[in-house]
């Protein structure tokens, strides 16, 4: 697989849009909903429910090897279970959501939460039922494989969280 692929399947399993911080060119502020990045495109119902919008803010490359990106979930969004061979850091900038690891407890997220999802740990995160929540999802070490995706969080696994 090359390392655009992993880098793509890293990220969340979609597809990379151009950024500008590689680039290192300047960008007009296209943002005027108080977010910190903007909204990017959305995401594939294949490995999320509900509705989501994925922003990539730094490509796969030979040189950092990792993936960046500003994930935004609508009320009751969230992603299907999945893991990370490298693991995954998840920065919450706005909102409030869950995460949960499989066989433990879910937690409550909120602004300046930091999660660091353990290398090949199976998890899901998201948006609580009532507010969006956004965060940076960044996976490091992409040169070693990227998300494995699985079945969707179900209505029952959810609604427990809420």
């Amino acid at each position: 697989m090359t390392r655009f692929a992993l880098g793509l399947s890293a990220l969340l399993g979609l597809f990379v849009l151009p950024s500008h911080a590689q680039t290192g060119a300047p960008t007009a502020p296209t943002n005027t909903s108080g977010r910190i990045f903007a909204q990017g495109e959305r995401a594939s119902a294949q490995h999320f429910t509900g509705t989501v919008w994925v922003k990539s803010l730094v490509n796969n490359d030979s040189t950092f090897q990792c993936v960046v990106g500003n994930v935004v979930f609508e009320p009751g969004a969230r992603t299907h279970w999945h893991r990370h061979p490298t693991g995954q850091i998840l920065l919450v900038t706005g909102g409030v959501g869950y995460y949960q690891e499989k066989g433990r407890p879910k937690r409550l997220l909120r602004k300046g939460d930091v999660i660091q999802a353990p290398p090949g740990v199976e998890h899901w995160h998201g948006a609580s039922s009532q507010q969006p929540m956004t965060h940076v999802a960044i996976v490091p070490n992409t040169e070693k494989g990227g998300a494995v995706w699985l079945q969707p969080v179900t209505a029952e696994q959810y609604q427990d969280a809420n």
